[in-house]
């Protein structure tokens, strides 16, 4: 499912290439505000995930289809009033964001059709959460495989003028998203109806939505936040480096090029951060806590080895890979400048996110959101902007200042695993409390369980 993930955006960054730069960073800038506009989607999502599996563990079904319901209701009306908003305030948000005039327009049209996307592309969120959350994990593969195949096939055709299709350029590209996502949410809305899930008990009254939003609310403010900083971090930077001095446009572009090259590093990346929070989250369960520890050294270690070898195979074919995404060569220099800073940055990269997965196993979610927070707005955005705009003037004051925010991040999740009480977060010292027996002291958790709190639902 990542990889699809990974092929939409490599061929979207590609596509646009091909087209011009200007079409290029307008991507890279809409692509990153989408996150951010998604930010309540995925939220939503991840609460989602807790109250469904365990109700569904419980043997609850109907509370588990009245917040799947509720999801889809949350999804459908926050979707809809971005669209709005977004609308209303657009000329306003791309001045925020320090567009240049050059893209101005470009950038324009990919906002409109993004924002008019925004509906479905939360529906399409929160059934995958849902679908998830029950262990059919088929499905969101499936329909992200269809939105993958539907994007190329439009990217290429509407916005290249492939397969005898009309040739519509950077509106090919835009409308390309939106079929993609729509054929995606249409699927899934689909297998919500072929497994039983769409039905009239699905959809709660409003007196039951005022007792069962609270514990939504309680799982999915806390990592919403984190998501909403980190992703507002990205976009001021994508606006630092929309207002450099000299070569903007296409510092843009190649950054946007170099962002999709280094995501390909992300995958197995992603990977660690998934197993450090299952292994550490069991270990912690059965009261081991010296385990738990061994676990997460040893996982950042081989993280941190093996991806970094990785990247020292590919620091040969960085030239390449630049050129081949962007085929202007100014744009291309900027990505071979990025990719260098960002490969320089892996191993740092790579420990953090490792060890934010460790971290969320714990339930010590609290160190991820400070580190990351402080890492993006204390170090990277302040250095970005005094190196990019008063020292070097270009953007590779911005490049080092990621590779600094890397650094410091990494080194303060790594004191946090070493010196700090972090396994506190987890259940094992709240249900070890007056507990006679194992079986007391470690009660198997509800099915999907992804916290200690339980509904009063």
């Amino acid at each position: 499912m990542m990889f699809f993930h990974f092929s939409i955006g490599f061929i979207d960054v590609w596509v646009a290439g091909q087209i011009d730069r200007s079409v290029q960073a307008a991507v890279g800038l809409i692509s990153q505000s989408l996150f951010f506009f998604l930010v309540i989607g995925m939220a939503v999502a991840n609460g989602s995930v807790a109250a469904i599996s365990q109700s569904f563990g419980a043997g609850l079904r109907r509370r588990a289809f009245r917040y799947i319901g509720l999801v889809l209701y949350i999804g459908l009306i926050f979707g809809s009033a971005i669209w709005v908003v977004g609308r209303l305030f657009k000329w306003q948000f791309l001045g925020i964001l320090q567009v240049p005039d050059e893209i101005l327009p470009v950038t324009g049209y990919f906002l409109d059709v993004f924002l008019m996307l925004l509906p479905a592309y939360y529906l399409m969120v929160v059934t995958n959460a849902v679908f998830r959350a029950q262990k059919l994990v088929v499905v969101p593969l499936a329909s992200t495989a269809i939105a993958a195949v539907v994007n190329a096939f439009t990217d290429f055709g509407f916005g290249l003028g492939w397969f005898g299709l009309p040739n519509f350029g950077y509106k090919g590209v835009a409308w390309a998203t939106f079929a993609s996502v729509t054929a995606a949410t249409l699927f899934n809305v689909y297998m919500l109806y072929h497994h039983g899930l769409l039905k009239a008990e699905t959809f709660p009254p409003l007196r039951w939505v005022r007792k069962g939003l609270p514990y939504l609310l309680k799982v999915a403010l806390p990592t919403g936040g984190m998501q909403l900083l980190w992703h507002l971090g990205y976009m001021v930077l994508f606006a630092i480096t929309a207002s450099l001095p000299n070569d903007n446009v296409n510092a843009l572009a190649g950054m946007t090029a170099g962002m999709r090259v280094e995501s390909l590093l992300f995958l197995p990346a992603f990977a660690f951060n998934m197993t450090g929070s299952i292994l550490v989250g069991n270990s912690l369960g059965a009261g081991r806590k010296d385990e738990a520890l061994r676990i997460a050294l040893r996982l950042t270690g081989i993280a941190c080895g093996s991806m970094t070898l990785v990247a020292v195979c590919m620091y040969p074919f960085i030239d390449p890979l630049a050129a081949f995404l962007a085929p202007e060569p100014a744009v291309a220099r900027q990505a071979v400048n990025y990719l260098l800073y960002n490969i320089l940055s892996i191993p740092f990269t790579v420990a953090s996110m490792t060890l934010g997965g460790i971290m969320t196993g714990a339930g010590a979610t609290i160190y991820t959101f400070a580190v990351y927070s402080s890492a993006t707005w204390l170090v990277r955005l302040p250095i970005a902007y005094t190196l990019g705009h008063f020292v070097w003037k270009d953007a590779e004051g911005v490049y080092l200042a990621m590779l600094i925010s890397q650094i410091f991040q990494s080194s303060a999740m790594m004191y946090i695993l070493l010196k700090r009480d972090w396994y506190r977060f987890s259940m094992m010292k709240r249900n070890n409390k007056g507990c006679r027996t194992e079986e007391e002291c470690c009660p198997p958790p509800l099915e999907g369980a992804k916290t200690n709190v339980r509904p009063a639902v």
